[in-house]
């Protein structure tokens, strides 16, 4: 059973739906006790990082204690940016800081937001990237992640230089794309994340 997280951020009819398509059971809550109790949990993001982290404040305890516990973890778009440790969209507002570093516009020069397909360059071993090399990924976004620790980039994709667009470390991932806009390779992505050992 996945879990994905309602904090009123997220595409969620979307990413049920990648779910729905590799025939895995999820629910969708906003229940603290379910979120608490889950195995897998999920959280997606579309919008504003500062108004995102406000509406996770419900919720951070227990995203920290699942990620201490190496629970599997994945967070999608924004959902990968409120991991980081801080944004300049947003200054002053703190993010969950499960993986120190922080969050910048994309380079200057490039069309802003990066709407479309990109191809993902594979750069460190990833258990959600397994299988996975070179195919293109759906993304839609504005900023991006520049962690303090390079080893954790499993992903990067070419717009104005490299751009992280994965991350892992340990039992938490994360994907600047959407895998479940992202056809065949974007479910593989999100079968790889179900088929973790928790």
């Amino acid at each position: 059973m996945i879990t994905i997280i309602d904090y009123k951020s997220g595409n969620l009819k979307s990413i049920s739906n990648g779910f729905k398509k590799i025939g895995v059971d999820y629910q969708i809550t906003d229940d603290k006790d379910i979120i608490a109790a889950s195995d897998y949990l999920v959280l997606p993001g579309v919008g504003a990082f500062g108004s995102a982290m406000e509406n996770l404040k419900p919720f951070e305890d227990i995203i920290h204690e699942h990620v201490n516990d190496d629970k599997p973890f994945l967070g999608i778009c924004l959902g990968q940016q409120v991991l980081m440790s801080s944004s300049e969209e947003s200054p002053g507002v703190k993010g969950l800081d499960l993986f120190k570093g922080h969050v910048e516009l994309l380079p200057e020069g490039v069309k802003i937001p990066h709407m479309g397909w990109n191809k993902l360059n594979v750069c460190n071993d990833s258990p959600i990237l397994e299988g996975i090399d070179g195919e293109y990924f759906y993304f839609v976004h504005s900023y991006h992640v520049i962690p303090d620790d390079e080893t954790i980039v499993a992903g990067t994709c070419e717009y104005g230089g490299d751009v992280v667009a994965s991350l892992s470390q340990n039992n938490l991932f994360s994907t600047q794309f959407h895998p479940e806009k992202s056809g065949v390779a974007g479910l593989k992505i999100l079968k790889n994340f179900t088929n973790l050992e928790k």
